[in-house]
């Protein structure tokens, strides 16, 4: 039973449809159990100040991300080296909406950009398919232009971080790339991302850095 039928006639919600929602958020998420298990909670920030500051930044967003998802600047930066924890540090945001039943759709950027290519020569696949990352209540795309960048890369990451742009809806992003990178790769998809995520960005570098080593 999705909703209970009150003495007054009217229908109040049971408590079981929002189970039922909350689960379907999460199956459609395309996180892992694995995935699932990084949290703010088990993320080691002690090493160094900029992994405190980076701590402190993404639970900030978490935290205000109701009050902040209709605003302009509704979206998350994650910058930093390989092994930093920044994937770390998105799947925590992307968990803690998850609990709270708000859609969060994971993109691995590497192997989705793959797909995408593979599809695009057919129309109907290829919109079917990134009509998932545009339309997502929230988008994590994870490790963005990590490899060689093609403009067949550029183009479609531009399609869908311009129709998030216009329609406002947030992004976290994790990547390699710094701002500045970013802008250098293509200035519109830069530009739109640092002006989204600009009350929440953070960039993580330098050798002590290395989450997976020095993060316990």
């Amino acid at each position: 039973m999705l909703f209970i039928l009150q003495g007054d006639g009217s229908a109040k919600e049971c408590e079981c449809r929002q189970i039922r929602i909350a689960e379907e958020k999460l199956k459609a998420s395309g996180i892992s159990e694995e995935f699932r298990n990084k949290r703010f909670e088990n993320y080691k920030y002690d090493k160094s100040t900029k992994m405190m500051e980076a701590f402190l930044t993404a639970k900030n967003y978490s935290k205000k991300f109701e009050y902040i998802r209709a605003a302009r600047r509704n979206s998350c930066l994650l910058s930093g080296q390989v092994g930093s924890g920044k994937t770390h540090l998105g799947m925590s945001i992307a968990n803690n909406l998850l609990d709270k039943s708000i859609g969060v759709i994971y993109m691995p950027y590497r192997s989705i950009i793959t797909n995408l290519k593979q599809s695009i020569t057919d129309e109907y696949n290829y919109q079917r398919e990134i009509q998932r990352y545009k339309n997502a209540q929230v988008l994590l795309i994870d490790d963005l232009f990590k490899g060689r960048i093609t403009e067949s890369d550029t183009n479609i990451i531009y399609e869908i971080v311009d129709y998030r742009y216009f329609k406002n809806l947030p992004m976290i992003v994790t990547t390699e790339k710094t701002v500045e990178n970013l802008l250098d790769v293509d200035e519109a998809i830069g530009s739109r991302l640092y002006e989204m995520s600009k009350d929440y960005v953070v960039t993580m570098q330098g050798k002590e850095l290395n989450y997976r080593v020095y993060g316990g």
